[in-house]
């Protein structure tokens, strides 16, 4: 089966951590963790997250 990048229907806001959490293999709360130190550390996180939420399709 191959891996494919979307969004999770049950996710907490967009369902964006949960999906990359899943593409990569990762637990989802520590996906979450993560996009929420790079938004403190560089700032630009919560663009970035904004705009997967909007580019990413949901899950089927």
């Amino acid at each position: 089966m191959e891996k494919k990048l979307c969004r999770v229907k049950d996710g907490k806001i967009f369902g964006v951590c949960g999906g990359l959490a899943d593409y990569m293999g990762v637990d989802r709360t520590i996906m979450r963790l993560i996009v929420i130190g790079l938004m403190i550390v560089y700032g630009t996180g919560l663009l970035a997250y904004l705009i997967a939420a909007l580019v990413m399709p949901k899950e089927e």
